[in-house]
């Protein structure tokens, strides 16, 4: 089940006691990808015995699919109601307008679209009680089948407890006239789990985070597959999206299995969540999610490099984390964070990152642990190969073609980390003292010609 991709509906509803203590599940009923399989929608929602599903959409994915849901449930004597939202910032707004609209009887909850519109759907259904179904009009990340939703609170990105989706349809007649920038989104996506589960090996070794080497398996070997095909997504060919939807839904699979987000986001997210939190208080549009991963991918493999030629002195990092300066550390996260700053400081009280006895005693084991660190950190691919790759599918991979400058990058560098509170990459470098000289390395190659 772990050692080789299984098809999807082997994971689907099997309970798997695993030998890293935990039992997972994934309470997904069913997925269908393929040619024409909009058309099962009706059949699924008798077969599990609904009566009045709510469409959820927006004005785009409406005219793509959801208009057709509604007509085939209503062909089938199913009266659905529909919705198509006002409110698209997918915060507490989007929450609010989608509470309000839900008529009392209805039963199902199905989202038709792609990242914003699925998590909320999947996160509402949560917080209403209502089960909920996936309809996908593009396959630009992997949280189809997450237990977790992304909401903006208070200005920040946040994960959120959501329900896994029952249905997952991913009609390929659909997805193959998504824009090729989503599909190479999706593929962003899948690439950032190189470093996300090195991030997770690492929290084993410095912190002796619960670690899943099954789930690991189950997700390199997805990424694998996809990789293997990813020179044809270019010809938009219908098994080729089929097979990175599939990828998708397997990635976020790993994220129920799991119970949260560990298995799929690491440092290139934060990169992600942190860039789109600059942006909403700029007021400019940023890239898509999974271009934004793609690139975050690129600079923390930079970073790795960058660190295994660097010899880490050890009482230094010690010194360095002894002069930490809290006050002034709130005043750039005020400067970078802006309306979002006191989630990021709440944040902190709790998880205590940066506190003083906390870092020493990571250093401590950082230290004790350096060559296995070292090793672990040659098992990631080269930048420049990653580069090519992305190159190839049409994807950026460099911060320039997506808008970050010199400025927010060495930001990012610094406080990205401070998004979630999850061990990662950034987190070591800045627990060695090492953030400032690495920084300045990173983004001199970031920006060569």
């Amino acid at each position: 089940m772990y050692q080789q991709p299984q098809p999807l509906e082997k994971y689907l509803g099997v309970e798997l006691d695993c030998d890293c203590g935990r039992r997972h599940y994934v309470p997904i009923r069913a997925v269908e990808i393929g040619s024409g399989v909009l058309d099962t929608l009706p059949a699924y929602v008798q077969r599990f015995a609904y009566r009045r599903p709510y469409i959820l959409c927006d004005e785009i994915t409406w005219k793509i699919a959801g208009q057709r849901c509604a007509e085939a449930l209503t062909g089938a004597g199913i009266e659905p109601y529909t919705h198509v939202l006002q409110h698209t910032g997918f915060d507490e707004a989007t929450l609010g307008e989608i509470v309000v609209s839900v008529p009392g009887d209805a039963d199902l909850m199905i989202g038709v679209g792609t990242g914003s519109i699925t998590d909320m759907t999947r996160y509402s259904s949560f917080r209403l009680g209502l089960p909920c179904f996936t309809i996908a009009t593009g396959a630009p990340m992997d949280g189809f089948a997450a237990s977790v939703g992304i909401m903006n609170v208070g200005g920040l990105k946040k994960t959120m407890p959501a329900h896994c989706t029952e249905l997952i349809i991913g009609d390929t007649d659909i997805l193959k006239n998504a824009p090729y920038r989503m599909t190479v989104a999706g593929f962003g996506d899948l690439i950032g789990k190189v470093t996300c589960l090195n991030d997770w090996k690492l929290a084993r070794i410095i912190n002796g985070e619960h670690y899943c080497a099954n789930i690991v398996a189950l997700t390199e070997n997805c990424l694998d597959s996809v990789l293997k095909k990813a020179p044809r997504i270019a010809e938009r060919d219908p098994e080729v999206l089929g097979s990175v939807m599939e990828g998708l839904v397997l990635s976020g699979a790993a994220i129920s299995l799991y119970g949260s987000s560990r298995p799929a986001s690491g440092a290139e997210h934060h990169m992600s969540h942190f860039w789109e939190v600059v942006n909403e208080e700029r007021g400019t549009q940023g890239a898509m999610h999974g271009e934004q991963v793609a690139v975050g991918t690129v600079l923390v493999l930079m970073l790795a490099e960058a660190l295994k030629k660097t010899a880490v002195d050890f009482d230094a990092a010690r010194a360095i984390a002894k002069s930490f300066d809290e006050a002034a550390w709130e005043q750039e996260i005020h400067r970078c964070y802006g309306s979002a700053a006191q989630e990021v400081l709440d944040l902190e009280k709790k998880a205590r990152k940066n506190a003083v006895p906390e870092r020493l005693e990571r250093i401590d084991r950082i230290e004790a642990h350096w060559n296995e660190i070292l090793k672990q950190l040659e098992t990631l691919p080269k930048a420049g190969e990653l580069q090519s790759l992305l190159r190839k599918v049409g994807s950026p991979c460099t911060p320039a073609e997506i808008g970050i400058d010199r400025a927010l990058l060495r930001d990012t560098l610094f406080y990205a980390k401070e998004t979630r509170d999850r061990y990662t990459l950034l987190q070591l470098v800045y627990d060695l003292g090492l953030t400032e000289k690495l920084s300045a390395q990173i983004i001199e190659r970031a920006f060569e010609p």
